[in-house]
């Protein structure tokens, strides 16, 4: 299955609403779980900053996006619509997904020193207006697809950073090497784009931890649903609580962890787990969440040592060599990412 931002679960809850005021988004949930998911298949700049009375020049790369409109159909890429450079289309889909993508692009960049999904400055593909009402947005391993929403239940997928930059992070796991799309490391495989779309979103509005919201995809939700986003990283399960879509299901501990078979081992559902263990982390140590917490994240994904099957406790094990590597054993770093995996009942405290 292709990763999507939406889970399974929740398309399945709207498809089989009989509210009459929601048939719109009950038939377009229907068409986005029936509609097969197509397969997967150096530029720089100047930038200019002050630094006290300084005025500071800085080159660099810089991304190379191709956005393109499917027209409500399922057939990709789509017309080019946008490249690098040309001015705004007008259509609010398509510039909102080329100004995501620049804004996750410099988090990227600013954050870690990387140059784009792969690492090496290839081009960030998107394609807009995917499908006939389609509820959903996703990264085929080649580009990354969002549809419009339904108009009554989702309302467009382009509207949130986090959602850009969350299909974008799926490409950057995998370009790291891979984790296999099931069970836990498929949990975390989520968990991953979620903290790469919360840091890209912390980013581009210049948050601190205490300053940001930790949601998932907040904006892309009608005025009607009871809800503010998909996930909450701070709090998961209390992201929504709507009388059609239920009540977020997500665990916060593994003592709630949920054994599922479907959604390929319940990988949306218990991403919540390492998702707050992320917050846990980030929230101890302060400041830019970005800085120090997703540094060690990052480094743990692209260490080239991290099994494509991590369980939650090998992967706990590898943040911790991480930190250690970056800021030595005895680091305020290291207890830092000790305490969040015990606080998630992953690890075992090392005072207990």
């Amino acid at each position: 299955m292709t990763p999507g931002i939406v889970p399974p679960f929740l398309l399945d809850r709207l498809a089989s609403t009989d509210d009459p005021r929601l048939a719109r988004a009950a038939a377009a949930a229907r068409k986005t779980l029936a509609a097969p998911r197509p397969p997967r298949p150096t530029r720089t700049r100047l930038r200019l900053s002050i630094d006290g009375d300084t005025l500071v020049a800085e080159t660099g790369p810089a991304p190379d996006r191709i956005i393109s409109d499917a027209a409500n159909t399922e057939n990709l890429p789509g017309r080019r619509v946008r490249s690098e450079d040309d001015g705004p289309t007008g259509d609010s889909a398509v510039d909102e997904a080329y100004d995501g993508l620049g804004a996750t692009y410099d988090f990227f960049w600013d954050a870690f020193a990387r140059d784009g999904i792969d690492a090496a400055g290839g081009s960030l593909l998107a394609t807009v207006h995917y499908g006939d009402d389609y509820d959903n947005a996703f990264w085929n391993g080649e580009r990354m697809v969002f549809g419009d929403g339904d108009g009554e239940v989702f309302v467009g997928f382009t509207r949130s950073l986090s959602v850009i930059a969350h299909e974008l992070g799926h490409g950057v796991t995998e370009a790291a090497g891979g984790l296999e799309y099931q069970g836990q490391s498929g949990a975390l495989n989520e968990s991953l784009s979620d903290v790469f779309g919360a840091l890209a979103e912390q980013h581009h509005l210049g948050q601190s931890v205490e300053q940001a919201t930790w949601l998932i995809g907040e904006g892309i939700f009608a005025d009607a649903v009871q809800g503010e986003a998909l996930r909450s990283m701070k709090a998961p399960g209390t992201a929504y609580d709507d009388d059609v879509l239920g009540k977020d299901p997500q665990p916060g501990h593994m003592r709630d962890y949920v054994e599922t078979q479907d959604d390929n081992g319940g990988v949306h559902i218990n991403s919540g787990i390492p998702n707050r263990a992320f917050y846990l982390a980030a929230t101890a140590l302060g400041g830019f969440a970005w800085e120090r917490a997703g540094l060690i994240w990052y480094r743990t994904i692209t260490a080239g040592t991290l099994s494509s099957t991590a369980d939650f406790r090998s992967f706990s094990a590898a943040t911790l060599a991480a930190a250690a590597a970056e800021y030595g054993e005895e680091s305020e770093e290291v207890a830092a990412v000790r305490a969040a995996w015990a606080g998630v009942g992953v690890m075992e405290d090392a005072a207990a």
